[in-house]
């Protein structure tokens, strides 16, 4: 599942929620949420622009279950919001193409020399999860262009 890059919306706010919640604590703050504002248990007499809002809210808490109640979604997720929050730590040294940096098979790891003498390193098993790479020396950040 892809996630929107801009302006995405903090599903743990949604469900008042923590990243380091387990699974079972994800699930029992989306069920409180989903009762509370779930559309069949609304009361007649609450105005529409109300309702609407109640309704909205819902398929909004629904949203942030499908994503952070599954393992996989949850993983993806989380990283985009780790990568979201580096670029904003770290502004970005530069782009790079994975195939502009050296490879080494013996240890299955793609490099880049830093300005400052040290080194970019990537492994090729981390590379479909991670785009944002942090010298080991310094705060210079790239981006892994695929």
């Amino acid at each position: 599942m892809a996630f929107e890059r801009t302006k995405q919306k903090d599903w743990y706010k949604v469900l008042g929620a923590k990243p380091s919640d387990s699974l079972a604590e994800l699930k029992r703050k989306y069920q409180k949420l989903a009762l509370l504002y779930h559309p069949d248990k609304q009361e007649a007499d609450v105005p529409a622009g109300a309702a609407e809002e109640r309704v909205q809210r819902f398929i909004e808490i629904d949203q942030a279950w499908k994503i952070l109640g599954n393992e996989e979604t949850k993983k993806e997720y989380d990283l985009q919001q780790r990568e979201d929050e580096l670029t904003k730590e770290w502004p970005l040294h530069a782009q790079i193409y994975l195939e502009d940096m050296s490879w080494n098979e013996d240890e299955q790891l793609y490099t880049l020399s830093c300005r400052c003498g040290g080194n970019y390193s990537i492994l090729r098993s981390e590379t479909k999860d991670v785009s944002l790479v942090c010298c080991d020396t310094c705060s210079l950040v790239i981006q892994i262009l695929q």
